[in-house]
């Protein structure tokens, strides 16, 4: 298989799943406060991300049984068509009335979507080679940026036009459609062969053990801690400074995604030139750089320095989202690709989740600028260890830009 086939397989296939997640958990709370819901029933929407919270806990399992081509076929395939059936059947149920229903069906479907997640991570990291990685992540990334556009912004749109039954079963189609080009790959497509490896559910806590594995936690935890809690209290920040909620939707959901989806493309291509280690250096200056540029722009009363800063940093987060991608996809040991991938993101994620609750405390407390600082203060920080000769020893020995854990 070219390069350019597997890049738009896996675009389609990140596709298949981020719009439905997106629209679950982005839109439909909007939907729902349209409806007059309680924001206490809005609130148990949060709940439905658990299974992606979760699901390392079963990837060993899809790693024990798919060996080839056929095995990650079975998994994606069968993943997502009783994705579409559960969305699907969401059509049956009216949202004003049947909401206690619609939310199990949601979770439901989002472990099944989880479940796919999975299999394709493995998948992509199969099909790739080394010089691959730089541009397939970036595909990942930007799929899942896409996927927001879609699933929050013209599927949005969409229930307001079509309503609630038109949109589960687009929702349900487009899963569908999503994962047809799967069946194109085949076993010789594959970059490195099966090790043969028995999986255990206790692999996942040994790929914490090697010599790397303090530096790798350290730099899955940390590489977009100065920017994520940022991003997240940006939306409370464009209020605060007087935006109105369609420039706030047209800013974030539309130029910031879509600026972040074209710096993921473009961090791919400069992992793939430049290495892994330079980019890594190069986007956390970035990071640096974007957050002390809203601090200048917290003082500024323009509205061009809001589009600005708002830019700076969604690019930001498309360079660092590629960068963690590739960064946890060199890390794999052959055998268990679906699960040491997923251990890894699981870390990333729940760095994220901690850092954006404590940020809006950070605002609350000390105001935005200590918040801005602070994350450039952080990804400096990250920048000095990541410089150290502990940390280039253990995840870039000898000054190789590949590194698993040993």
């Amino acid at each position: 298989m070219k390069p350019s086939g597997k890049y738009s397989l896996l675009l389609s296939l990140y596709l298949a799943q981020s719009v439905p997640m997106s629209f679950f958990s982005t839109a439909l709370p909007v939907i729902l406060r349209q409806e007059n819901f309680s924001l206490t029933s809005i609130g148990l929407l949060q709940f439905v991300k658990l299974p992606w919270l979760l699901k390392l806990f079963w990837a060993p399992a899809v790693d024990a049984t798919a060996r080839d081509a056929r095995g990650y076929r079975k998994w994606i395939v069968t993943s997502e068509i009783f994705y579409a059936v559960v969305v699907f059947s969401m059509a049956l149920f009216d949202l004003r009335t049947d909401f206690s229903t619609i939310v199990p069906l949601i979770v439901i479907a989002l472990l099944f979507s989880a479940t796919q997640d999975i299999a394709t991570d493995a998948l992509a990291v199969r099909l790739l080679k080394p010089e691959e990685r730089g541009p397939g992540n970036a595909v990942q990334s930007a799929g899942g940026f896409l996927g927001t556009v879609v699933g929050s912004g013209l599927l949005l749109a969409a229930y307001g036009w079509f309503g609630w039954k038109a949109v589960a079963l687009g929702l349900g189609a487009l899963v569908l459609l999503a994962v047809s080009p799967v069946f194109t790959v085949k076993t010789e497509d594959f970059a490195a062969p099966h090790t043969g490896r028995k999986v255990r559910w206790l692999d996942i806590v040994g790929f914490f053990k090697g010599n790397s594995a303090p530096a790798r936690i350290f730099l899955l935890l940390t590489l977009w801690a100065g920017i994520i809690g940022i991003i997240a209290m940006l939306k409370p920040f464009f209020v605060d400074k007087g935006l109105s909620l369609t420039e706030i939707a047209f800013l974030n959901g539309v130029v910031g995604t879509a600026f972040a989806a074209a710096s993921s493309l473009l961090g791919g291509q400069l992992i793939k030139r430049a290495g892994l280690r330079f980019s890594l250096n190069l986007f956390l200056v970035l990071n640096a750089l974007a957050a002390l540029f809203l601090y200048a722009v917290n003082h500024s009363g323009s509205h061009l320095a809001l589009y600005a800063g708002s830019i700076g940093i969604w690019t930001a987060y498309g360079f660092s989202s590629v960068a963690v991608y590739v960064f946890a996809m060199n890390g794999v040991r052959g055998g268990l690709e679906g699960t040491d991938f997923t251990s890894q993101i699981f870390l990333t994620q729940l760095s994220a989740l901690l850092i954006s609750a404590l940020s809006g405390r950070v605002a609350d407390k000390l105001g935005y600028d200590a918040l801005f600082f602070g994350g450039a203060v952080i990804s400096a920080a990250v920048l000095a260890v990541l410089n150290t000769k502990w940390a280039r020893g253990r995840l870039f020995p000898e000054g190789a830009e590949d590194s698993a854990p040993g």
